[in-house]
């Protein structure tokens, strides 16, 4: 079974508006099994454009990352986000097959 993952790119615009988002967000996490592989940190956008925050979530199954999208504990938590941030999110299934070399 593939692995399920939510790429986001964020930019903040209400910093401490933004941290109950944070906060709010970890009880969907939690129970949907998340995991960050990449959540801000330094970048360099090589190609394309850019928002100042990126962050990439790992989920056991590509189910259950878009069940902890669509459950009620994280719209909840994105209801925090609305005014705080501007996302372009995705719920992506995971790749399993061969790999180059």
């Amino acid at each position: 079974m593939s692995k399920g993952y939510w790429v986001a790119r964020v930019d903040v615009t209400d910093t401490e508006q933004y941290k109950t988002y944070i906060t709010a967000n970890a009880v969907a996490f939690a129970k949907y099994g998340a995991r960050f592989l990449v959540r801000s940190g330094a970048f360099e956008a090589v190609e394309g454009t850019a928002r100042s925050r990126n962050v990439v979530i790992e989920f056991p199954s590509y189910q259950a990352a878009q069940n902890c999208w669509n459950s009620a504990e994280y719209q909840a938590a994105r209801d925090c986000r609305v005014g705080a941030a501007t996302a372009d999110v995705i719920v992506i299934e995971g790749y399993d097959g061969p790999q180059p070399g």
